[in-house]
């Protein structure tokens, strides 16, 4: 075992170097073939990353930007289901005791249909009748929509699209059963309803977003760019299961994380080989760790919580 140095950056990059050049080069490669923007979105049901078309459409990739990078869909749900259709979210949050808020809307913008609503893509929601009315909302085509939605209302701007395999998350939530919540939101997936009438937000389909260097579908990353660690997280029965963001915190001394709590989204499965949270340590089995498109992978990362009222965590060893 490792134990950590004061820099972990520093650290990480002689881990790296000695993956090999040649490695080095072809992740360099492949990381400079993926130009557009990447936003890795955690739902309830698992993570999924969206490539935007950073040039197909630019008005609308920036709209959607701007709610991403000042956290508007952190916390917020899917709030309509079109079985077998579109997956729609991007408008509400759900607030304890108070009910749905509606995500504050940035002016319209104008429609850049270009793009086939195929499957998997994804595309800003609009109002009836009016081309250029997309704000905050967007759907998920869940099956090869172009028939339809590619001559309504000017054509659905199509702006990204689902990377991997993570249509299998969207998959998921369409088999989830839909209920009314008053007469806005009448198609609204919900969960482990049971048999109880009382709804909580655990019951909803929530979500987190986040602007990422490299696409992946490990359950546990660390990106030394931004200083953003994604990771899938058991607390167990007591706690329940969380997908959670923690941010490098290089004006303390030695590795220091501070989790944000607007990014708990709390999950309705438990992935094989996700970290896990007792006895205030957080433990990685594996970490992925991304340096500007240089990837090694870290095991048994252990973190240990420094400070409860700060959220801190403290990096005490990993295995190289």
């Amino acid at each position: 075992m490792a134990l950590l140095g004061r820099n972990f950056s520093a650290a990480l990059r002689r881990t790296l170097g000695r993956a090999g050049l040649v490695a080095s080069l072809v992740l360099a490669a492949s990381a400079s073939a993926q130009a557009n923007t990447l936003v890795r979105v955690s739902t309830t049901f698992g993570d999924f990353t969206l490539e935007l078309f950073d040039d197909v459409a630019p008005v609308t990739v920036r709209n959607f930007l701007n709610y991403v990078e000042r956290g508007a869909y952190n916390g917020t749900y899917f709030h309509r289901l079109d079985a077998g259709f579109v997956l729609q979210g991007g408008g509400y949050r759900l607030i304890p005791y108070e009910g749905p808020l509606q995500v504050p809307a940035d002016p319209p913008i104008v429609n850049e249909y270009r793009e086939s609503n195929v499957r998997g893509t994804i595309a800003m929601a609009k109002l009836d009748g009016d081309p250029n009315s997309a704000t905050s909302e967007w759907f998920i085509n869940l099956a090869d929509n172009s028939a339809n939605l590619n001559t309504q209302n000017g054509g659905f701007t199509v702006f990204g699209r689902v990377l991997g395999d993570g249509m299998t998350v969207m998959d998921a939530i369409n088999l989830l059963p839909v209920f009314a919540l008053g007469n806005v939101q009448s198609q609204i997936p919900l969960h482990s309803t049971g048999e109880s009438e009382e709804l909580t937000v655990n019951n909803f389909v929530t979500m987190n977003a986040e602007v990422v260097q490299r696409y992946s579908a490990a359950l546990a990353v660390f990106e030394t760019q931004t200083g953003l660690l994604m990771a899938s997280v058991d607390g167990g029965a007591t706690l329940g299961a969380y997908s959670v963001n923690l941010s490098l915190q290089p004006q303390l001394p030695g590795t220091v994380f501070r989790l944000n709590a607007d990014s708990l989204v709390r999950l309705a499965i438990r992935p094989i080989g996700m970290a896990t949270y007792a006895d205030n340590k957080l433990r990685i089995p594996t970490l992925e760790v991304n340096e500007n498109g240089n990837v090694r992978v870290l095991r048994n990362v252990v973190l240990g919580l420094t400070d409860a009222s700060q959220w801190l965590f403290s990096l005490e060893s990993y295995e190289p």
